[in-house]
């Protein structure tokens, strides 16, 4: 049986590229969080002024991979020392967040983010907000990385060096290449 984890680590192609490499995960949805209007687009999503994140929906098997083994990757693969940004993304929908989805995960995500401060010079600012009404994106933002994400100026800049911190830090934990 899956669990599930939501996440918010700056763009979601970004954090979409690095959580589909774990083994465990079933399956990954980019979509938006965290906001005060319905069904926001992509184009108001990034204007700003909707509340929402940038977020990941991440299906998961608890029995191959843990929500701390999750919470451990997040924090290691964006900064979470960067308020409302990652890198030159800027605005409140590229903010570190985490959306706890019961108590448990709420108790575990505040371990982690102690855990993950040890290799942090600078405080964490990640916030640990109430799951709200989750809506996916666009069709196009789906397996971005996989697609047209692997010609995207962008996405070759900001990807790749996640990707190895990943290959780095958790190579214990990637889907095997077979």
């Amino acid at each position: 049986m899956s669990d599930v984890a939501t996440f918010a680590g700056g763009c979601f192609w970004c954090v979409e590229a690095v959580f589909q490499q774990l083994d465990g995960v079933e399956r990954i949805e980019s979509g938006y969080i965290g906001g005060h209007m319905p069904n926001p687009t992509y184009k108001l999503v990034c204007g700003g002024d909707t509340g929402h994140a940038e977020g990941l929906r991440i299906w998961f098997d608890p029995a191959r991979i843990s929500y701390g083994d999750l919470l451990d990757v997040f924090f290691a693969t964006h900064d979470p020392t960067q308020l409302n940004r990652q890198g030159n993304d800027i605005g409140t929908q590229y903010r570190s967040a985490i959306f706890p989805h019961d108590a448990s995960q709420e108790a575990e995500a505040r371990a982690a983010m102690v855990r993950a401060q040890a290799d942090w010079p600078a405080p964490i600012v990640t916030t640990i907000e109430p799951l709200s009404q989750w809506y996916p994106a666009e069709d196009y933002h789906q397996g971005y990385w996989d697609g047209e994400g692997q010609s995207n100026p962008y996405c070759l800049a900001v990807i790749p060096p996640k990707l190895a911190k990943l290959k780095k830090g958790f190579a214990d934990r990637l889907k095997s290449a077979g």
